[in-house]
């Protein structure tokens, strides 16, 4: 299998304009010059495996038995990867406001699991899905990512591979740059005139 590089992963995600350049209002009232819409891509299930088997790939000699995901989009991930992988792959989802496992999933004891997620900036939903493999007596073999935004803040303390890394200016209303220029506000899944 041919390794996909970064730039080749990025300018895939600049295509499908799951990478969106502009000014943008996050759901956090920061504001941000670049906004990542993950499912703008991951809504081409070619693009989706492509991906997938490039994390596969680097984990292919960690001799891993089980990814897992939360939902939404670590589900899509989850199986992709796990296909490529040929394991099984759940997902965690959240009950009562705590990641956790439901319809039936079982992590058996001692199972070497490859956690997934598409989107970090600070890898709390990842965090919270190590605590769920944990608790259920597996063991975390690495984190695989689309992409890393954290500005390499995210630490798993197990080995972590990103397909593409990303460090995201964002702004306090008040202290914003594009404001200050007078660009308007980019519609998230446009790109702006």
């Amino acid at each position: 299998m041919e390794a996909l590089t970064e730039q080749e992963v990025l300018r895939l995600l600049e295509e499908t304009k799951a990478v969106l350049h502009g000014h943008f209002l996050l759901t956090s009232g920061l504001h941000s010059p670049v906004y990542v819409e993950k499912f703008n891509v991951l809504q081409h299930p070619l693009y989706t495996e492509k991906l997938c088997r490039e994390i596969a790939r680097r984990f292919q000699n960690e001799k891993i038995e089980l990814v897992v995901g939360p939902v939404t989009g670590g589900l899509l991930l989850s199986h992709e990867v796990g296909k490529a992988l040929g394991t099984r792959a759940i997902f965690t989802e959240r009950a009562d406001g705590k990641m956790t496992l439901k319809r039936g999933f079982e992590i058996p004891a001692g199972a070497r699991v490859l956690v997934v997620e598409d989107v970090v900036t600070t890898g709390g939903s990842v965090q919270e899905v190590m605590r769920v493999v944990r608790e259920h007596g597996g063991v975390v073999a690495g984190v695989g990512l689309l992409v890393d935004r954290s500005g390499g803040k995210a630490d798993f303390g197990v080995r972590t591979e990103a397909l593409v890394h990303l460090t995201v200016d964002t702004y306090t209303p008040d202290n914003c740059p594009l404001c200050r220029a007078g660009k308007p506000f980019t519609q998230r899944g446009r790109t702006g005139k």
